[in-house]
């Protein structure tokens, strides 16, 4: 008998090896654990945020500022109709960094919720509240194998007269924190860097503006 061609044995072993160290099929569901505890589609989900502009959110002394990098994908493209921020509610704004539908989901369902909850409770939704049913919201995706994640993250801006203004960001997984400065997307690492320089408990509002230009510019070319 014949032995089997030379590139044909390359090129099986090429496919073994490339299976055995990805993810060796543990990314086939998102119901699926590796064995080191790795939800590999919510990874994958991390990565087309990671592929968007950069998204920057800052808390200040009299308010929360957001900012985002927008890529201009034709000449031909209509002024505001690839919007990245969001108004919520009238104390609610909301940054969006990954895919545009998706987080045009994730604002529909924002508004859906500030808008139940006034009409229960006659009062506008607290921050935490609403970036927790939020956060539950897209943490139910990663629940179902018929169901994949949210390929976006958010960074809500919320004000209400009990706890003044906060800045919180919503992530895939279904995490949620609040932070005084935070960034997400294509250029998170270098936008963070930055933002640890800056004095948040002394920054107002219009300073910030410029700084959150300055640090988008900065992590552009990066």
């Amino acid at each position: 008998s014949r032995d089997p061609p030379f590139f044909f044995l390359f090129f099986l072993s090429l496919c073994l090896t490339l299976f055995s160290t990805m993810s060796a099929g543990y990314d086939l569901s998102v119901t699926t654990y590796s064995p080191e505890g790795r939800v590999f589609q919510v990874e994958y989900a991390g990565k087309a945020i990671d592929n968007s502009g950069t998204v920057v959110g800052l808390r200040c002394k009299d308010g929360v500022v957001l900012g985002v990098e927008k890529f201009v994908i034709s000449k031909m493209i209509v002024e505001g109709s690839n919007r990245r921020v969001f108004n919520v509610d009238r104390h609610v704004g909301l940054a969006a960094a990954g895919l545009a539908p998706d987080a045009r989901q994730v604002v529909a369902r924002a508004r859906a919720e500030a808008s139940n909850y006034r009409s229960h409770f006659k009062d506008d939704i607290p921050g935490r509240v609403l970036a927790e049913r939020l956060a539950s919201f897209l943490h139910v995706s990663t629940w179902y194998w018929a169901l994949r994640p949210f390929g976006c993250a958010v960074l809500l801006a919320t004000h209400d007269v009990r706890k003044g203004h906060a800045l919180f960001l919503v992530e895939p997984s279904g995490v949620m924190n609040g932070y005084y400065g935070c960034a997400t997307g294509k250029g998170k690492q270098g936008a963070k860097t930055e933002i640890e320089k800056l004095n948040l408990s002394e920054l107002t509002c219009r300073e910030a503006v410029n700084e959150i230009a300055k640090i988008i510019y900065r992590v552009h070319d990066e």
